[in-house]
């Protein structure tokens, strides 16, 4: 336990000496033992995240796990176990019929998330497999799950770093941790600096001291909020408390209706029964969840067409009432590449134009194996060849830290020799014969250029007169500064004015400095009214905010940068405390717990792993416009529901129940559905029917009294009894005294009945 305390300080104190790290660690610069890794591996175990295998066939009886499926399912029950007696057996053809029901609704529900993988496999997928480690005294190539704190490793150009860890002595690395943080730059990382499990090795070589591995990593921190979150849509939650509310309904009238059977009407227990089905299955919406999947499943065929998968069905209504959309910048709302803004390049040599300025940066960067800076210098060319075209290259200088600049040496057409060198500004300043004289206003240009976010680039040249590589050449001339930036995508700016205009408002995440994060707000038009995450979610928040509500000002932010993995989960786990519907979009590792947490989750194009397993829908074309056509869409899918779902239902009652003139009759007419006498009114029923036959064969007058006032209920009984005896003897005689008649007539004449037409006149 105190091995584990010392290494959980060491995670949380990064600036810490590298000496105390070893100490902390309780190893040294010639790594661990492997009796000393075992242990290890044994405390902290491997260096993976965890794997949590669902069952498919409860995964499958969960969808049978809802308000609307307990009352089919308390419905089944009935009919197979308590409607019988009467002599009729249990009522087979009902409980067949609901569980078909829930069968097909369970089964197009499975099927359509059968497909959703699991963000948390996908985050352990991009851990590096392999990895170079220090054991024994000896480097060898051990898998990277079984890397332990205090081991030490190796990480070069290409490598994916393997576990958390602090660099050791050596050159300075570029480390692509966008995927983890959202920063669109290469970070520069050097002795003693820490680094993340996941990020990519751009440049150099150098080893390091794992500090932390597996679930305690950044990287499995991010994997951990993933894994966490069970976020219930709000499509869910509506159809929850559908079923609540029949649920509620159904019991009091089943309630009712048992009061009104048993100790009133004295009913016998099978129609008792029969009617509690009728009254159970007919509360329940049925047919609700089959329609809803069939429409959406409609819906998610059209989205496919524009460029966007839907992983879970119901998030397609629920985009229909998004109101708040969260999207990532790097990657999302901008390429995620560098690129020069040729307009704003500052010159400061006479007679230099723009387009020449570029090409002479484009010759001081690598045609191949170049870095993110090189790939936008020389991408600004029209052709990548020009950058060497007409010249003959005699010597390339590549970067490195103590100069921090890139140099190449090149004789011209003409056979003169030149220098061209771009690089950090101060550095590229320092260079040149008028220092003193320009000083000041270079200062000026790149403090500008870094309120809008922009990374500075200077460049320079010389003459070298003497022809040598080696010679110094004659003094260097400043001729320009670059502004380098990510760039927003073309049809962003028009995606963010369309989702305003719909009702949805746009709030930028990044990784980002805040400058760079309004320089790109400002460029697409969707505000500058942007805060730091730390200052309203961290623990060192900004005095001028302290006072005013958090969730106010997420609430009306325009963005937030700065932002970490549990900034994002906590500003959207806020937007949703607020009763907003929330939307969030993005690429990166970073991204998934927020985009797991989010109402509608969605991964842009080229998203990792990680983000498209945690997403609800997944974009296969890049840039945001297709989401405007998915919140359409879904907003047709909506209306499709309630313009003809809900008229269908009550067409479809009106047309069962006017093809049924006798059931309106009882309703309506007779009443018996509302009646509280015995046996439905039965006696009084027969009794108006004697009447009748009395009045028919005129025993009674037609306006003669039914019976007396004060009679009682017995004698009315007992006098409907006899009225409908003498009406059945009355109608029997005539009918043979009629037949009598016919027959003795035929039989006096001598004539054969069957001959005869068989038609009487009375």
């Amino acid at each position: 336990f105190g091995l584990l305390k010392a290494i959980v300080a060491t995670k949380f104190q990064e600036h810490i000496p590298i000496d105390e790290v070893f100490e902390n660690l309780r190893c040294s610069h010639q790594g661990l033992t492997s009796e000393q890794a075992q242990q290890r591996l044994q405390i902290f175990g491997p260096n993976k995240l965890e794997e949590k295998e669902e069952s498919k066939f409860l995964k499958f009886l969960g969808f049978m796990w809802n308000p609307l499926s307990w009352v089919m399912e308390a419905a089944a029950i009935m009919a197979i176990a308590l409607a019988n007696g009467g002599g009729k057996p249990p009522d087979w053809q009902d409980f067949v019929g609901i569980i078909t029901l829930l069968l097909i609704n369970s089964t197009i529900s499975f099927i359509e998330e059968n497909n959703a993988g699991n963000a948390a496999a996908a985050l352990m997928a991009r851990l590096a497999p392999k990895a170079k480690v220090l054991r024994d005294g000896r480097w060898t190539e051990e898998e990277a799950a079984v890397l332990v704190p205090g081991d030490i490793v190796s990480i070069k150009l290409g490598d994916i770093i393997p576990a958390d860890a602090r660099l050791l002595d050596g050159d300075p690395l570029k480390i692509d941790q966008s995927a983890l943080t959202g920063e669109s730059l290469p970070a520069t990382k050097g002795p003693g600096d820490g680094v993340y499990s996941g990020s990519t090795v751009k440049q150099g070589e150098i080893e390091a001291v794992v500090i932390a591995t597996g679930v305690h990593t950044f990287f499995g921190k991010a994997a951990h909020l993933v894994d966490s979150t069970n976020q219930v849509g709000h499509f869910q939650q509506v159809l929850t408390a559908i079923g609540n509310f029949c649920i509620c309904s159904i019991a009091v009238g089943m309630f009712i209706e048992i009061i009104v059977m048993y100790p009133i009407q004295h009913r016998a227990y099978r129609p008792g029964i029969d009617n509690l089905l009728v009254l159970l299955i007919g509360g329940i919406p049925i047919a609700m969840p089959t329609v809803l999947s069939v429409t959406m499943a409609i819906g998610s065929h059209r989205l496919s067409q524009q460029g966007a998968i839907t992983k879970r069905m119901t998030a397609i209504e629920e985009m229909a009432g998004m109101d708040v959309l969260c999207s990532d910048k790097t990657g999302t709302l901008t390429l995620n590449k560098l690129s020069v803004d040729k307009n704003l390049i500052e010159v400061f040599e006479k007679g230099v134009t723009q387009d020449q300025v570029i090409l002479m940066a484009a010759r001081a960067s690598r045609i191949e194996n170049q870095d993110a800076i090189d790939t936008a210098i020389v991408g600004m060319l029209g052709d990548p060849k020009e950058a060497r075209a007409g010249i003959q290259e005699i010597h390339f200088l590549p970067f490195n830290p103590t100069d921090k600049r890139t140099a190449l040496t090149y004789i011209d057409s003409d056979g003169k020799m030149y220098r061209v060198s771009k690089g950090a500004p101060e550095q590229i300043l320092n260079l040149a014969y008028n220092k003193s004289e320009i000083a000041q206003k270079v200062h000026i240009v790149i403090d500008k250029f870094a309120e809008r976010g922009f990374r500075s680039l200077g460049v320079a040249y010389q003459d070298v007169p003497d022809g040598r590589k080696e010679s110094p050449g004659s003094p260097w001339h400043f001729v320009a500064l670059l502004p380098l930036f990510d760039p927003p995508r073309h049809d962003s700016a028009e995606t963010i004015q369309r989702a305003l205009n719909l009702g949805v408002n746009v709030k930028m995440i990044t990784g980002d400095q805040l400058a760079i994060g309004k320089e790109t707000g400002r460029r697409l038009g969707m505000g500058t009214n942007m805060y730091p995450s730390s200052a309203l979610l961290g623990q060192n928040k900004d005095e001028s905010i302290a006072d005013l509500p958090v969730d106010d000002l997420i609430e009306k932010a325009d963005g937030f940068a700065g932002v970490f993995p549990e900034h994002k989960y906590e500003i959207v786990k806020r937007l949703q405390a607020r009763k907003h519907i929330c939307g969030m979009t993005g690429d990166g590792v970073n991204d998934a717990p927020a985009l797991k947490k989010a109402d509608i989750g969605i991964a842009v194009a080229d998203a990792t792993d990680a983000a498209r397993s945690a997403s609800d829908i997944v974009l296969t074309e890049p840039g945001l416009s297709v989401i405007i056509s998915a919140v359409l869409t879904s907003r047709a899918v909506w209306l499709y529901n309630i313009v003809f779902y809900f008229p269908l239902d009550i067409i479809k009652f009106f047309i069962r129940y006017a093809l049924s003139g006798k059931a309106w009759d009882l309703v309506i007419d007779q009443r018996i559905a509302f009646t509280r006498k015995k046996h439905f009114g039965k006696e009084e029923r027969e009794l108006k029917w004697a009447h009748a036959q009395r009045t028919l064969h005129g025993l009674q007058p037609p306006n003669a009294k039914l019976f007396p006032e004060k009679a009682g209920y017995n004698e009315l009984c007992q006098m409907a009894d006899e009225a409908k005896r003498r009406a059945e003897i009355a109608r029997l005689r005539e009918l043979h005294t009629l037949k009598g008649h016919v027959e003795s007539v035929v039989k006096l004449k001598g004539l054969d009945i069957d001959t005869i037409q068989q038609s009487y006149t009375v």
